[in-house]
């Protein structure tokens, strides 16, 4: 995964009407209509228990697992437990070999070099087949550091050989309206994705939506990300409850088509945290066809962050193979 296109600077400067600095960008975040919270829980609901375009619940099935994040984020990581991992994300189900890879593993950044070794010929460009490395990075998941130490985190983690960095935000400076540094660390973060070839990794701007207290701060955040040149925008870290909801990243999938429409580019997003179950995973399916179209629905537009869901799913597809599948039936079936 390269990340070689970058958010184009003249649109991003004319919306902002002018250098990205606080006053011009408290202008237009704060300019942004509000959130109707009620229609949009509303619409979230409402897209929960629409179908799929699809003739197959296993095509839902397996169209998850190859937008799986499968993460490991925890400080007893070791080695060992980056392989066992790496392994799962390769050979998902070993008793059936056709069940898809996942998109990605994700590691704190001193494990990355273990997971692209385990990986070898696996490693890859997720939309050719390949399993991609996405490390944590910028002092996760609280980002108290100074932004010299961030951009040394990010760095290290490319060299090592990182084809994804997902970042978080400084949430501070943003709820103070420091929208400014916020901008420019996103900046400065997307450079330090760099690689001496002239390539990026891409970049996942983590808002931790959970702490950001509002539906107007997520859009106005959402907009800020873009506007600095994320890749992908993320809902959250995953260890802060709320984690990611369907009405959270309606939202933010409001804001990239949005964006699109404006721009002609285009930016993924990844729900991360609290999604456990294959039916809970297949309502974020139907929310981005129908509100960014089914050309999201692939690695490089769309992710699921999750630890857990993958065991979930595959028992599933398993019991569709078998009859005895239980998962929502709002999936159309030939």
């Amino acid at each position: 995964m390269t990340g070689v296109e970058i958010v184009p600077t003249d649109r991003a400067l004319a919306l902002i009407g002018g250098e990205p600095n606080d006053a011009n960008l408290r202008r237009y975040l704060q300019g942004i209509p509000g959130v109707d919270a009620v229609g949009l829980q509303q619409r979230a609901a409402g897209l929960g228990t629409r179908s799929i375009k699809t003739t197959s619940k296993v095509w839902a099935l397996d169209r998850t697992i190859g937008l799986i994040d499968l993460t490991t984020l925890e400080g007893a990581d070791t080695p060992g437990k980056v392989r066992s991992l790496v392994a799962k994300a390769v050979t998902p189900d070993p008793a059936d070999l056709s069940c898809p890879r996942v998109a990605a593993v994700c590691v704190y950044g001193d494990m990355v070099g273990h997971a692209v070794q385990a990986l070898g010929a696996s490693h890859g460009d997720p939309e050719a087949g390949g399993i991609a490395v996405a490390a944590v990075a910028t002092a996760f998941p609280s980002g108290r550091s100074s932004r010299s130490i961030k951009l040394e985190d990010t760095a290290d983690a490319v060299a090592a050989g990182a084809d994804e960095i997902d970042m978080v935000i400084d949430r501070g400076a943003f709820l103070a309206g420091r929208f400014g540094a916020v901008y420019d660390e996103i900046v400065a973060v997307k450079e330090a994705c760099r690689r001496p070839d002239g390539t990026y990794a891409h970049l996942k701007v983590i808002l931790e939506t959970g702490e950001l207290n509002t539906y107007d701060n997520v859009r106005r955040a959402s907009w800020l990300a873009i506007l600095a040149g994320g890749d992908f925008i993320k809902t959250s870290t995953g260890k802060v409850s709320p984690a990611a909801t369907l009405p959270v990243t309606l939202l933010m999938l409001e804001v990239v088509r949005d964006w699109h429409r404006i721009s002609g580019h285009r930016v993924g997003v990844k729900p991360a945290g609290g999604i456990r179950t294959s039916k809970d995973a297949i309502k974020y399916l139907v929310t981005v066809a129908e509100t960014t179209g089914e050309e999201w629905l692939t690695p490089h537009l769309f992710r699921f962050g999750a630890s857990s869901l993958l065991n979930d799913v595959l028992l599933q597809r398993q019991k569709v193979a078998t009859g005895h599948y239980s998962g929502p039936d709002y999936v159309t079936i030939d």
